[in-house]
């Protein structure tokens, strides 16, 4: 992320706190708290993984944010783009199967509203910076990261509230490419007299909502391979060292997925189960592959210490576990335990992203790697490397389809980072 510096001001604001499944803040009272001198500063915020992380505490213990005020140059609109991405990023893990937007009001160079999605079925980005900016928004500059919506669903149509605010312009970081949305919104705009500009910032815009894009284009989840190394190359049934804590790089990854793809083993073998420890983050849905029927009747015990909400995949239709409905565990009987199977349910529940993650019995992912490999499911992966030589060696060799394929494939965007003594390194697989 781009890091904004300046040399005249350099302070810490305190950002409102509230639940996620509380009413939203309001973004109005919260700017008038500041000096008229101030209302136009720069926010500056770190992220990890996607996920906002604040720079500092204040010295009133709240989380604050870096704020850098404008020291001259020119504020062009991929500035505002990028803020309302910023905005957009403080709800991850909330807004599934809706996008993550965020909107910035801007007049005479100065920001007076700002607002973004908190959760699915509350007010969109547009609607909170609007109410933000209140009278203020008229004539003003609307930038959202993503085209607003032109439809009744759970919410009114978000043309018709910047249409109403006698906005003068709007900026768009991309076309949603949602059939009922694409360019709809910005047709509406100009039909109004707005000014309309898209595709400001645009691969950063796609970047933040790159699973909700996925499902929109092809039907099925974004689905992400995770796994651990030895230094030497061989599966480990490991997590690092704090990397399930809150900040390490397992937690934040559960709090961006809207399932989790595990082995039953993880439970008879009392290996953790995938949490985030996030603050106040939503759990992903655990979807438990399991071939062997007597698990069922055992799995109420063995399931309890679980938050979120759990899904067992079964081939056994005859299987009977009244216990498990009456804990509101669902079971899910297919003919056969595959990817197509899996994630064609996702989609049907409106998940946007599946996490594979493979740990416990590395059998019982052996097939799902090869058909995930084949039929270009697996669309990124996620390595940890731990400090560890050797290792399990016996284990199969999950990757040993994709290293013997004959179809090209390549490894593109690749980034690296640390998380406690682990190396995380992270990519996307484009088959050719």
């Amino acid at each position: 992320m781009q890091v904004i510096g300046s040399s005249l001001l350099d302070c810490t604001l305190p950002v409102p706190r509230f639940s996620i499944n509380s009413t939203p803040p309001n973004f109005a009272s919260f700017v008038s708290t500041l000096s008229p001198s101030k209302v136009g500063i720069r926010w500056s915020l770190t992220f990890g993984y996607g996920v906002y992380k604040p720079l500092r505490r204040s010295s009133c213990d709240d989380f604050g944010v870096q704020c850098l005020a404008s020291s001259g140059e020119e504020n062009d609109d991929g500035f505002y783009i990028r803020r309302c991405v910023e905005l957009a990023r403080k709800a991850v893990g909330f807004t599934s199967p809706n996008p993550l937007v965020g909107c910035v009001i801007v007049k005479d160079g100065k920001i007076v509203g700002e607002g973004f999605h908190p959760k699915a079925g509350q007010p969109h980005a547009e609607v909170y910076a609007l109410r933000d900016a209140g009278v203020l928004a008229q004539s003003a500059t609307a930038y959202v990261s993503l085209e607003p919506c032109n439809h009744f669903g759970r919410t009114p149509p978000c043309t018709e509230a910047l249409i109403k605010a006698k906005v003068k312009k709007v900026v768009v970081g991309m076309v949603d490419p949602n059939p009922i949305v694409a360019s709809k919104g910005v047709q509406r705009l100009r039909d109004a007299g707005i000014e309309v500009v898209a595709g400001v910032e645009e691969e950063l815009c796609k970047s933040l909502n790159e699973a909700y894009i996925h499902r929109m284009l092809t039907g099925k989840p974004l689905l992400t391979l995770r796994y651990s190394l030895s230094v030497n190359g061989n599966f480990l049934d490991l997590l690092g060292n704090g990397v399930i804590d809150c900040g390490g790089y397992y937690s934040r990854l559960l709090q961006e997925y809207d399932a989790v793809i595990i082995s039953s083993s993880l439970f008879s073998e009392n290996l953790s189960v995938p949490a985030s420890q996030e603050p106040g983050a939503n759990q992903p849905i655990l979807i438990i592959i399991q071939k062997d029927a007597s698990f069922l009747n055992q799995i109420p015990l063995a399931i309890n210490e679980v938050a979120g909400k759990v899904i067992i995949f079964t081939n056994n239709k005859t299987a009977k576990a009244p216990e498990i409905a009456q804990q509101g565990i669902e079971t899910v009987a297919v003919d056969q335990i595959n990817l197509d199977a899996i994630l064609d349910y996702c989609n049907r529940q409106g998940l946007c992203s599946v996490l594979l993650d493979i740990r416990g019995s590395l059998n019982e992912f052996e097939e799902l790697v090869k058909e995930g490999i084949k039929k270009n499911y697996i669309n990124k992966f996620v390595t940890e490397i731990l400090p560890i030589w050797n290792g399990c060696a016996e284990e199969p060799d999950l990757l040993k389809t994709l290293k013997s394929s004959e179809q090209g494939v390549k490894v593109v965007n690749l980034k690296s980072g640390a998380s406690d003594k682990s190396i995380v390194i992270e990519g996307y697989l484009k088959f050719e």
